[in-house]
């Protein structure tokens, strides 16, 4: 079993989990590119009640579904949270060993920055992935 730990810039804010990603992924979305403040957002999606988060964490509904977590101190970027599925996508970048990262698809392409290329060879989607499984 993986552990995942990581944090804010300041250190104020920790997390960890030891339960397997339910899956990692790269999101292309301009909502994501704005919150995250980055061409896109890296993330390991898990079970809310998998992770253990402490310190000072302000939110901001970015849709009526989807809530974003930052340090209220430095204000990095460290979880978006959709409470009615259950789940919770890490970003990448908060990772304390950002490595431990392995993507398995990218979505949204259609609003990818054009100075933007992809070059694995993981599945690409316009928009929003499959509806299989857990997608948030």
């Amino acid at each position: 079993m993986t552990l995942f730990r990581g944090g804010c810039l300041c250190g104020a804010v920790r997390y960890e989990t030891t339960s397997e990603p339910l899956n990692q992924r790269v999101c292309h979305c301009r909502v994501c590119q704005k919150a995250i403040g980055a061409a896109f957002n890296a993330r390991v999606l898990m079970r809310i009640e998998h992770v253990e988060i402490s310190g000072p964490i302000s939110t901001f509904h970015s849709s009526e579904t989807l809530e974003r977590g930052s340090c209220s101190r430095c204000g990095t970027s460290v979880f978006s949270r959709r409470v009615s599925a259950g789940v919770m996508g890490l970003t990448a970048g908060s990772l304390d060993d950002p490595s431990q990262f392995k993507p398995d698809m990218h979505f949204w392409v259609s609003s990818k920055q054009p100075w933007l290329e992809i070059t694995d060879d993981l599945p690409q989607y316009p928009e929003g992935p499959p509806t299989s499984g857990y997608t948030p």
